[in-house]
């Protein structure tokens, strides 16, 4: 069995741990394929965080307190950059993590394109799946607001990390979705999947932005593989994040049935087939999609292997 699975951010890269469990049970492969929307560079080095938050979580690396970035980091060169006054001071780079960065800016700059570089920095940490960006392309996520009367676009990283979502916000762009293409591997993926899972990530600005390559969406319609979602909402409210803020902007409710109707059937022009909502959203119903109720907390590896059990034997 291939499993390919669309991820970004912490929840991404937990319900990850569950999946290679699974496919570890079972004799199965897994491919991610990963958000890239957040990609931003800072101080000439070249930052993906979901790819990175990806291999960190699977590989044991990542900090358990923060969910995001290296266990054990330290801080001299953010607190350097700040006595130089060097800006953006809101976004911090711990010293490990720079190490990535600059590995990964130095190949860019090289020419090697980032599926290349992405596959060369699991050498290390060796996953346990294969990690795909969502694009090779400039593709980034950035949010209009208003600020001060004054409306304008800042990248999404400043949108959340400096003002925590909490300007007038009027939508999200995904800059470089004209002319972007799917990464080397996604469709070859997708075309030899027999199940793709749709993490329980933020369905905006994690999930959102891998749907908006250009040829990704007709690539799932078509492919012969079932589409199961995993939602992110339980009882209302994001498991984690800030969904709900991203959500509310496209005037979307913060429920499970109504992510799984932002994404929609794909007998219907959507891209679902089934739908796995919380055993507290039991009832909940999406138009032309088969709806199951399991326990959807990932509270340790085990417990999240049964939610892709449960995501499969869906379809």
């Amino acid at each position: 069995m291939h499993i390919v699975v669309l991820a970004g951010g912490i929840g991404g890269a937990r319900f990850l741990t569950g999946v290679r469990a699974y496919a570890r049970s079972t004799g199965a492969e897994v491919t991610a394929v990963v958000n890239v929307g957040d990609d931003v560079t800072m101080h000439g080095l070249r930052i993906c965080p979901d790819l990175d938050s990806v291999m960190y979580t699977l590989s044991g690396a990542a900090d358990p307190e923060r969910g995001w970035g290296r266990v054990g980091e330290t801080w001299a060169v953010k607190d350097e950059l700040a006595a130089y006054g060097a800006e953006p001071s809101w976004f911090g780079l711990g010293d490990k993590d720079i190490a990535t960065h600059l590995v990964r800016s130095q190949m860019l700059n090289a020419g090697y394109p980032l599926s290349a570089v992405t596959e060369a920095l699991c050498q290390r940490w060796e996953p346990g799946v294969r990690l795909l960006p969502a694009t090779d392309d400039r593709f980034e996520t950035h949010v209009v607001v208003e600020i001060d009367g004054a409306e304008k676009a800042i990248h999404f990283q400043e949108w959340w990390v400096r003002h925590r979502g909490e300007v007038p916000t009027k939508r999200f762009v995904f800059v470089g979705a004209d002319t972007a293409k799917p990464a080397a591997g996604v469709l070859e993926a997708l075309a030899t999947a027999d199940v793709v899972l749709v993490a329980p990530s933020n369905p905006v600005v994690s999930v959102g932005p891998i749907l908006a390559v250009p040829g990704l969406r007709a690539a799932l319609a078509g492919g012969p593989a079932a589409v199961v979602g995993v939602s992110p909402i339980i009882g209302g409210s994001p498991v984690r994040g800030m969904a709900d803020k991203c959500l509310a902007v496209l005037g979307v409710p913060c429920t499970a049935a109504a992510v799984g109707a932002l994404y929609g059937a794909r007998s219907t022009g959507g891209v679902l087939d089934g739908w796995l909502v919380d055993s507290g959203d039991a009832g909940a119903s999406v138009p032309g999609v088969a709806v199951a109720a399991v326990p959807l907390w990932m509270t340790d590896e085990q417990a999240t292997a049964e939610m892709v059990r449960a995501a499969i034997d869906l379809v």
